[in-house]
Parts: structure tokens; C-alpha cells; sequence
């Protein structure tokens, strides 16, 4: 290998010279040597650099022109040794996740100044990333979580999303609820999947162990889920940013017309084994379709997920029995605070 790319990880008080000290000493070993920074907004009215550089994974790579990322292995600077699972790192995570998986990656602790080849770990979060993919691709009702209302292109992204997951024949709710906890999102238990929209260095990362009772997905996986033009395993990039997915990306991959095959693809589910149907609006378009007969009566066929698993569970709330109450005129209640209402004694 005679191309590296050095990756610091961010820091309350990264060494001004760590990068520049490890390219000093490499520069004798590696022809084309790229330190990556991160990806920070320009101040208003600063002249943008020429050419610009590669943005990706929410940092900057100074490429030279003619190359491609896909052509370096990697070399990662961070973590702690008081880091009490290494396998949490968001940082590293992402990294793992979307470099090229056939070129070397490497990790280095400033800490101990152990270095380890990250290969085995890579191949763990990839295998889980798909996992989740599955998961959402059996999914009924999709969780959008809006973790950002600040970074551009929020709107476009959650109307990119919500046309995916429709076109997909699953069920989406826009969930505002600040940053995500288990407790917040276990008031959703109709959600089988939630998807975050955030900003690259802010989206959570594989959370092996994080106590969510559903999965959190990035948007790029919901977009493998429900997307049948989108490339298979192996070959599709995993993209950080969602603005990546958007039109005018090199990565958007539009939706494939209603008449295309590739939504009566026949799809097995890898956790439950059972075959996928299509889309229910496919199916009620398909013209050559006789397997359904019509009844002389309608029936109510379908529900909405929220209400049928409403009535799956044991307890459905207060019962509003309606017309067994006597009709009363509205009272006066109690006055005052729950340690010391008006209407009670002093002692």
C-alpha cells in the first residue's frame, strides 16, 4: 500500500502538530499521503478554496485530481484507554461503516500508542448495519426522529424520507423529540423502526448495547430498505449525511417508475423467513391481477397499524362507556394544591 489517509479523531484539545508530526514521518514511506479535517461550515462572505476538497463522513480529504478515496487505506488517531467499550465509538463507527472494505484500516490509541488492524470489527458493524436493514424491511410503521431542525436541507430530507417509506407501502410519523433516549422513544411502541435525521458527526452509531427497545437506523439504510433501485450489499456506500440521498447528490439513486419490475422482485425476509409481499398500491394497480375476488358486501379490510395495535393490547385505556353514564350538569372542583386543598381542614 503507497496510499494513507490519517484520520484524527475530534477532541476538546486535539495536539495543534499530532497530524503534521505522523505525516512528517510517514511522507518517506507513503507517495500520497492525505490528512483529513473536519468538515466545519464557512464563515459568510470567506472565499471557498479551488479545488474543493472531498467532503465525506463529515470531514475533508484534499484529493488530488484524478483520485478517489476508494484507492487509500486508512489510519485512525483517537479513542481513550479509560474508553470502556471501544465497540461505542461513534467516531470510529462511522468510519468503519462507510471506507471502501476491501482496502487496509488501521486505528492508533494517543493514550498506550497501540495500533490494531480494525478489519475483524469492520466486518462486525457491517454484518449488524444489515441486520437493521432487514429489520426495517419488515417494518409496518417507521419512526422519523427530526434531530435536527438546524442543519440545511432538513425539510427536503424528511420529505425524501416520507415518500420513500410510502412508496415502500409502510406507515411514517415525524417525531420532534430533541435528542433520543430510551425512555422518549419507548412511549412509541407502535414504531417497529426509528430513523434518525441528523448531521454526520451527531448521527448515532451502531449502539450495540445502548438500551433502545427498537433499532435506530441512518437515513441511508432506510433508503436501502425501501429503495428496490438501490445497490445491493457490497456495492452501496454508507453515507452519513442525508443530504447525500437527495437529489443533485452523486449518490441519489431515484425511485423506480410504478410500472417497473423491480417492485414485483420476489423479497425473503432474512430474521422471519417469510416472503415479502409488494406494495399494496402495486398490487391494486396491476391489471393482470385475478387472485382477489370481489365480496357483495364491504368489509372493513385493513386498518391503520396505530389501531390494530391498539387493539392487540390488553389494556386500551379508560372506557368511555357511552350512553350507561346519567347526563350531570358540570360542578365546581377542588381548589388549591394537592397538599393543601381549600375544602379541607387546617390540621
Amino acid at each position: 500500500m503507497r496510499e494513507l489517509a490519517i484520520y484524527q479523531a475530534p477532541t476538546l484539545t486535539p495536539p495543534p502538530s499530532l497530524p503534521e508530526t505522523l505525516a512528517t514521518l510517514l511522507r518517506p514511506r507513503y507517495k500520497d499521503l492525505l490528512i483529513s479535517s473536519p468538515a466545519l461550515p464557512l464563515p459568510v462572505g470567506s472565499p471557498r478554496p479551488v479545488p474543493e476538497p472531498l467532503e465525506r463522513f463529515g470531514r475533508h480529504f484534499p484529493l488530488a485530481l484524478g483520485r478517489c478515496l476508494e484507492e487509500y487505506g486508512a489510519f485512525y488517531v483517537g479513542g481513550s484507554e479509560a474508553s470502556s467499550d471501544p465497540e461505542l465509538d461513534p467516531d470510529l463507527s462511522r468510519l468503519l461503516l462507510g471506507w471502501a472494505p476491501g482496502r487496509p484500516f488501521s486505528s492508533c490509541c494517543p493514550d498506550t500508542g497501540q495500533t490494531q488492524d480494525e478489519s475483524a470489527r469492520a466486518g462486525r458493524l457491517r454484518a449488524r448495519r444489515r441486520y437493521l436493514v432487514e429489520k426495517a424491511r419488515d417494518a409496518h410503521v417507521i419512526g422519523l426522529l427530526a434531530g435536527t431542525l438546524g442543519v440545511a436541507q432538513h425539510r427536503e430530507a424528511l420529505a425524501h424520507l416520507r415518500n420513500l417509506t410510502k412508496s415502500a407501502g409502510k406507515r411514517s410519523y415525524v417525531l420532534a423529540l430533541g435528542r433520543p433516549t430510551p425512555a422518549k422513544l419507548a412511549n412509541f411502541p407502535e414504531m417497529d423502526v426509528f430513523v434518525l435525521l441528523a448531521c454526520p458527526l451527531g448521527a448515532l452509531a451502531p449502539q450495540l448495547s445502548s438500551g433502545f427497545f427498537q433499532p435506530i437506523l441512518a437515513p441511508c439504510e432506510l433508503e436501502a430498505a425501501c429503495n428496490p433501485a438501490w445497490p445491493p450489499p457490497g456495492l452501496a456506500p454508507h453515507l452519513t449525511h442525508y443530504a447525500d440521498l437527495l437529489p443533485g447528490s452523486p449518490f441519489h439513486v431515484p425511485l423506480p417508475p410504478p410500472e417497473s419490475e423491480l417492485w414485483d422482485t420476489p423479497d425473503v425476509s432474512l430474521i422471519s423467513g417469510e416472503l415479502r409481499p409488494p406494495p399494496a398500491w402495486h398490487l391494486s394497480n396491476d391489471p393482470g391481477c385475478s387472485a382477489l375476488t370481489p365480496r357483495p358486501q364491504l368489509e372493513l379490510a385493513e386498518s391503520s397499524p396505530a389501531a390494530s395495535f391498539l387493539s392487540s393490547r390488553s389494556w386500551q385505556g379508560l372506557e368511555p362507556r357511552l350512553g350507561q353514564t346519567p347526563v350531570t350538569e358540570a360542578v365546581s372542583g377542588r381548589r388549591g394544591i394537592a397538599i393543601a386543598y381549600e375544602d379541607e381542614g387546617s390540621s
